[in-house]
């Protein structure tokens, strides 16, 4: 039998103040909840987008980031983003840093479903192709961040990541600056 994934819930001043379980969290109160995004890129800072699995309940089918997830309880966000490359898309960074300590958001879907998530962004370095998990990701595709960027403001793409491209703008034009 496969444990329940759980979240951590947090206050609205970020403390953390118990958990839930995934499956039971996103719906139309949303409480907050800790998560991470992941921009993964390779030594020669071809950015890696995904289009998330048509079967997932939040946002099925739109653009991203390379991954997304939420830490275990007690997990620490490095493991956590290094479980989540493994499992949706066989990756495992060379590098990881975090870039975007603060960002938080919280977006509602059509159907009236919310998220609501304390999200730190992180870049990971890679040195190999994705092989994603089908359950996770329907698609992913190598760019440059500047095509991916004109991409994701053209076409459905995932109102965090919308959030974070202007985020991660802000630290500099090129990638590489990010993790300086």
């Amino acid at each position: 039998m496969a444990a329940t994934e759980l979240v951590v819930l947090l206050a609205d001043d970020g403390r953390a103040i118990g958990t839930a379980p995934k499956a039971t969290v996103h719906h139309r109160d949303t409480p907050l909840h800790l998560a991470f995004s992941c921009y993964v890129f390779d030594r020669s800072w071809r950015f890696l987008s995904t289009r998330r699995a048509w079967s997932k309940p939040t946002w099925p089918g739109v653009l991203t980031n390379s991954c997304c997830g939420h830490p275990s309880p007690g997990e620490s966000f490095e493991a956590a983003v290094r479980r989540r490359l493994d499992f949706e898309l066989g990756l495992t960074p060379l590098a990881l840093e975090v870039v975007l300590r603060d960002f938080r958001y919280r977006a509602v879907m059509p159907d009236g479903v919310v998220e609501n998530e304390v999200c730190p962004v992180f870049v990971a370095l890679v040195d190999r192709d994705p092989v994603p998990n089908p359950a996770e990701v329907a698609e992913a595709h190598w760019s440059t961040w500047d095509d991916f960027v004109v991409t994701a403001r053209a076409e459905p793409a995932s109102p965090w990541c919308l959030q974070q491209i202007d985020a991660l703008e802000g630290l500099g034009g090129h990638p590489a600056d990010w993790t300086q």
